[in-house]
């Protein structure tokens, strides 16, 4: 069932628009999928997600692994079912996990033995262990078990990981069972070595996966050398099939992505920074906890017509969290997602509509970013 179609291109730029069809369903591309990392969107039901427009949420293979396991999802007949989910899900393999571990780990050829950041047991997981997991999932879009380098590492150690990851991608498809029903992506690897990043992704393309993801960005290198590997990443990826930018959620990085060509990303950002008191807004970012708000009875976002913007106000809301109510949390962890999720479907407009440099220089003066 897994198709992605080319409906729309950018004559400015790499900008495109697609559709990815599934079996839970049809996902409109460029699009920003919230992370419900243990088989939940944090503090939100199922429902709640659908109707701020999710298309397709996000789980984690490494924290699902370990609890609730293995038999206990495949018990309950797959991820949809255990957490009433209907639409598609894509999984990460646990890799970026496992690896953030550090001293947690022991890398071999054969997987990484780790001991779990719960309660210190020892695991291990290999290509063949994750792909087994994503498998029982039963999620619509699976990922290639990769390693994660570090930033800043020498040439050595990334051209050693990239390598080991690109035969890691080779040995989770031979494994793949359910090619019918869940589409295996490869993840690009090689650091900000640009030479690097195109012998990854030629051998991942000459795997033939239905996708790929560009893996090791956003982890604490400059923007502008994040945006300038990216670039030159997805001019090695097939026109013809889906890009997924791992682990970006912030407006500029999205806005960035998708002039690069990439039609997927995820994030835990937005419901994060909203259980610390942090909204997003067309105006820029506000911390809610703040006192001037105290007497501040308008909604968090002027332009929004979300369900917590409809309906409460800046000082009720700083309220909540000065009292430290789980109502708080809730109410702007859907204005976040609602607005990245309303974003995101404004830049698939400005695409069709061929205006998308403007879309984006529009939004950048009025966030308040300076570019």
């Amino acid at each position: 069932m897994f198709k992605y179609e080319l409906l729309a291109h950018s004559s400015e730029c790499k900008a495109r628009v697609g559709r990815i069809t599934t079996d839970h369903g049809t996902i409109e591309t460029p699009i920003f999928m919230p992370v419900g990392t243990r088989a939940t969107v944090k503090t939100m039901t199922p429902e709640e997600v659908k109707e701020l427009g999710a298309q397709i949420i996000l789980s984690n293979t490494y924290h699902l692994f370990l609890r609730p396991g293995k038999d206990i999802i495949n018990k309950a007949g797959g991820l949809h079912k255990f957490m009433n989910w209907d639409k598609p899900i894509l999984t990460d393999s646990g890799g970026f996990q496992v690896f953030s571990l550090s001293k947690r780990r022991k890398i071999t050829e054969e997987g990484v033995e780790f001991r779990s950041h719960i309660d210190g047991s020892k695991q291990f997981i290999s290509p063949e262990i994750s792909i087994d997991m994503q498998n029982t999932l039963g999620s619509d879009i699976i990922m290639a078990f990769d390693e994660c380098a570090p930033y800043p590492a020498n040439r050595s150690y990334i051209e050693h990981s990239m390598m080991r990851t690109s035969r890691w991608a080779k040995r989770c498809k031979e494994f793949h069972k359910n090619t019918d029903k869940q589409a295996l992506f490869g993840i690009v690897q090689g650091g900000m070595y640009k030479d690097l990043r195109e012998i990854s992704a030629k051998s991942l393309v000459d795997l033939d996966f239905p996708g790929y993801a560009v893996g090791g960005l956003s982890v604490g290198e400059p923007e502008d050398l994040m945006i300038d590997v990216l670039n030159f990443t997805t001019d090695y990826l097939p026109e013809n099939k889906p890009r997924y930018l791992m682990g970006v959620g912030s407006p500029d990085y999205l806005f960035e992505a998708v002039q690069y060509g990439i039609d997927m990303a995820d994030c835990v950002l937005p419901t994060r920074i909203a259980r610390n008191g942090t909204a997003m807004t067309s105006k820029g970012k506000i911390v809610i906890k703040n006192a001037k708000y105290k007497e501040d009875f308008t909604p968090l976002d002027h332009d929004c017509d979300c369900y917590t913007c409809k309906n409460y106000s800046r000082a009720y809301i700083r309220h909540l969290f000065n009292v430290n109510e789980i109502l708080a949390y809730r109410l702007v962890t859907i204005h976040n997602l609602h607005f990245l999720l309303n974003l995101m479907k404004g830049i698939r407009k400005s695409i069709i509509d061929d205006r998308f440099m403007e879309f984006k220089n529009n939004f950048y003066k009025n966030y308040g970013y300076e570019k």
